[in-house]
């Protein structure tokens, strides 16, 4: 089965799972406060439906449009634009006659279930399959390090000791939190065997994000070449997996970092690198000419299977739900600490769209995988909608409180007018995403 096919199978999976729980966290508080729901559907049903069944006052099916899916709900003003309905007099069973605190849980469900669901994942999968980690000398040969940490005092090969003062629980995470945490003082032990406590300026994740180069600390290990990509740089100028590379501008490499550090740091221009090789003992040099994204197209894969010693920790049910807690806490800090970087040039054009949230899944099925990949949906899923956007569940929720605090309700036109406008918004941003996706296809 290729590839792509188990990365569509889990992504389809994934996201029916998570938006029919989401869509029941509206469904069920509606019901309980005697509020109609006239529709529920995975997916949306533009001109017609692959499935539908009423039960009762609710239609419920599947629709052809795997964007998301929706609840329906009475005298709601939402993506239906049911001016019809609005225009009648009230009715008791209508969501616009309920009261304003029954409203909020009503909006508020969904985004509530998608945290909860998320944080039950995490609990499950630690209880399940405990953790890995590695710390100290478990990577045998440190950590590889970017030019920008370099300038502060890293040295290749460095091994992690503290951050903050703190053990870390898996050293591997380093670059993650160098790019998410605020952190001001990483004590390192180098090579040599002795050790330094080195401070971080403020703004040291925005730094290495602009550098192109992230993550900035990784375990480094002894490679070979494995696999040369029919579209890439390397094959195009002629080398081969089982070429051995010597140096990147003149740069040493040993270590599978080194060939990442020369190309960012060691290229005789901004497009050319000039690569020293050996094959069958003469040893030869060629230029490349590097992609946008400063790959040269080849897979390394590790010639010593002892560079990163593994540990492993199983936990009780009890130690899995604190374990799971953080975990779905540490998910929506850092997703939300990530923002910083989306505001920028380079960042909005990393935005992806269904493409780039189907990569987040392994290319052979894997359950462990799947649902821990799916917890970070789900999280994700929770965020995005309490934005207070209009047609977002967030922009529900602002008006709702702007009506609790003021007593005062926003008229239905205004409403209308700002569902349009939100509306027009995400197909703008999720055009936009998913047109990133294509041109990453198309162009690097």
């Amino acid at each position: 089965m290729s590839p792509f096919f188990v990365k569509a199978v889990q992504l389809l999976l994934s996201l029916s799972f998570l938006i029919i729980l989401h869509e029941l966290g509206h469904f069920i508080p509606a019901k309980l406060f005697k509020t109609r729901v006239e529709k529920f559907y995975l997916f949306f049903d533009v001109k017609y439906s692959l499935f539908k069944k009423k039960i009762g006052e609710t239609v419920y099916g599947i629709g052809w449009l795997p964007l998301g899916g929706y609840v329906k709900i009475a005298g709601m003003i939402d993506e239906s634009m049911d001016k019809e309905q609005l225009a009648k007099p009230p009715q008791p069973w209508e969501f616009r006659s309920k009261p304003a605190w029954q409203r909020l849980i009503i909006m508020i469900g969904g985004v509530t279930v998608n945290i909860i669901l998320g944080v039950l994942i995490y609990i499950c999968i630690v209880f399940a399959w405990g953790q890995n980690y590695a710390k100290g000398d478990d990577i045998k040969y440190g950590f590889g390090v970017s030019k920008t940490l370099e300038d502060y005092g890293f040295r290749q090969g460095d091994q992690i000791v503290t951050v903050d003062g703190e053990s870390l629980f898996d050293d591997t995470d380093i670059g993650h939190h160098l790019m998410m945490r605020s952190i001001e003082k990483v004590t390192v032990k180098h090579k040599d065997g002795t050790q330094e406590t080195i401070t971080l300026p403020e703004d040291i994740g925005k730094q290495i994000f602009a550098s192109g180069h992230y993550p900035a600390m990784s375990p480094r290990y002894p490679f070979r070449l494995d696999t040369i990509n029919p579209e890439g740089a390397a094959y195009k100028a002629g080398i081969l997996k089982t070429d051995k590379i010597l140096k990147i501008g003149g740069y040493p490499i040993q270590y599978q970092s080194d060939f990442t550090y020369a190309l960012h740091n060691k290229r005789k221009n901004d497009s050319v690198a000039v690569i020293t090789y050996e094959r069958n003992g003469v040893v030869k040099d060629i230029e490349l000419t590097l992609s946008k994204d400063n790959k040269l197209g080849v897979l390394m894969v590790s010639t010593d299977k002892e560079a990163i010693k593994s540990r492993h920790i199983d936990y009780s049910f009890g130690e899995s739900i604190s374990k799971g807690i953080s975990l779905g806490y540490w998910t929506l800090r850092d997703y939300v600490s990530q923002f910083k970087y989306v505001f920028t040039k380079k960042g909005a054009s990393q935005v992806g769209g269904f493409a780039a949230i189907g990569g987040l899944f392994p290319d052979t099925w894997d359950w462990k995988a799947f649902w821990g990949t799916t917890a970070f949906i789900s999280i994700i899923l929770a965020f995005m909608n309490i934005l207070p956007i209009p047609a977002l569940d967030g922009g529900h929720v602002m008006f709702l409180l702007y009506e609790i605090i003021s007593g005062r309700k926003p008229n239905d036109k205004f409403m209308e007018y700002a569902q349009i406008v939100g509306f027009v918004l995400l197909i703008s941003l999720l055009l936009y995403a998913n047109g990133n996706d294509v041109y990453r296809w198309f162009f690097k």
